[in-house]
């Protein structure tokens, strides 16, 4: 069937046959639409073999819960990018033992007919992920009649092409296939998805050389951050705390965040370029380290750069299970590692917020260091350039 086929009467058993006999270990996970894709694969014989957990976290809560965070866009690339890595790392807890090419991932995010008026196209955003491959494809509905039926028929089949894909299989005759692109990690990405590694560091210039394992120990100055996207005050940011400093500032991009979903490779690949063309001759440090207390022991004695926004959620208990003294354990091994905070203010609602402003646990207070308004501000956030380029297109 085509995907803009009006009257679709598709024939997936042959096509969930194939995805059965590919050795893979799927968890898939779709919302909006294109449950029928699961339903093919279940329906099949043979599908114990494949699949691991299929999920249709329909509502905002279960899809923020699926993907670790709130998503910015519940219909979009980024989001079925997201929901494929969470299905990736789920495939790895429920089938430690498969060899690493065999785990699969996928997520499919659609906006399809509905009774109420709809809020741009009718699509549907389609991912998977392997452990050294994310790729994303997209499908307008636009050029079909909007019944929800069909609709739902052309999703299906738009979720079951991504899993083709993803086994590394197509089937032409049966599903047609829409274009999409890809990124497939170096190897040294490929150890950090799979936890052999914990940290990478490239290098600086265009040529992005990995560096070898001492590199991590000559850095001195850490700037940790999502850079969704960088800006013009991250730069400046850097370069207040390398004169205040003395030492080079290098970036820090972790796939796994508190508050947000981890990093699939094309967005791994779209800030390691959106960073480069920021500045070029920065060193950036690609770690699994989600909080400081990892992000210490990656780097003893380094000095991380932070927003007050950022220090507010270290001091919060909430981020430890509400238990205060897991926090102040985790503060504590910070300082006991030699790590220091350089602290910038931010504005936090409507006011510009300083370190003096700040109630915190006084371990945490010893530790910090501030940087005054007189000597920098700057009130752009990346959410507010997201948010702006958002609304431009």
């Amino acid at each position: 069937m085509a995907f803009n086929d009006p009257n679709p009467s598709p024939d997936w058993q042959s096509v969930a046959a194939k995805i059965h006999a590919s050795g893979k270990q799927l968890v898939i996970a779709v919302t909006g639409g294109g449950s029928g894709a699961i339903s093919a694969l279940l329906q099949t014989p043979g599908a114990s073999r494949t699949i691991l957990e299929a999920i249709v976290p329909y509502s905002l809560a279960a899809l923020t819960d699926w993907i670790g965070a709130k998503p910015e866009q519940a219909c979009s690339a980024a989001t079925a990018r997201a929901m494929a890595m969470a299905a990736f790392m789920r495939a790895r807890e429920l089938a430690p033992d498969a060899a690493p090419q065999t785990w699969l991932g996928v997520g499919a995010t659609a906006s399809l007919a509905t009774d109420r008026p709809k809020r741009g196209e009718r699509r549907v955003h389609a991912a998977f992920q392997t452990y050294d491959r994310t790729f994303e494809a997209q499908h307008s509905l636009d050029d079909s009649p909007p019944e929800r039926r069909s609709d739902e028929l052309i999703a299906a089949a738009s979720v079951l092409a991504i899993v083709l894909k993803g086994c590394g299989l197509t089937d032409a005759a049966a599903l047609a296939s829409a274009p999409g692109h890809g990124v497939l990690a170096a190897d040294q990405d490929t150890d950090l998805l799979l936890g052999r590694s914990r940290l990478n560091v490239r290098g600086p210039g265009r040529g992005w050389d990995y560096l070898d394992d001492k590199a991590a120990s000559s850095i001195r100055v850490l700037f940790p951050g999502a850079f969704n996207p960088p800006h013009a005050g991250h730069l400046r940011m850097a370069e207040a705390a390398e004169k205040r400093l003395r030492h080079p500032v290098a970036w820090e991009l972790s796939i796994e965040n508190v508050d947000k979903p981890p990093l699939d490779l094309i967005s791994m690949d779209e800030r390691f370029e959106w960073l480069r063309t920021l500045d070029d001759d920065r060193w950036i440090a690609l770690t699994r380290a989600p909080t400081f207390r990892e992000k210490a022991e990656l780097f003893p004695g380094a000095t991380f750069v932070v927003g007050i926004d950022t220090l507010v959620r270290i001091a919060d208990a909430k981020y430890y299970s509400g238990d205060c003294s897991r926090r102040d354990a985790a503060i504590a091994e910070i300082a006991a590692r030699g790590c220091r905070f350089l602290v910038f203010g931010r504005v936090i609602d409507g006011k510009f917020t300083v370190l003096s402003d700040l109630t915190l646990p006084p371990a945490l207070t010893a530790i910090c260091d501030e940087v005054p308004a007189s000597e920098f501000r700057e009130d752009v956030s990346s959410t507010e350039l997201r948010m702006g380029a958002d609304h431009r297109s």
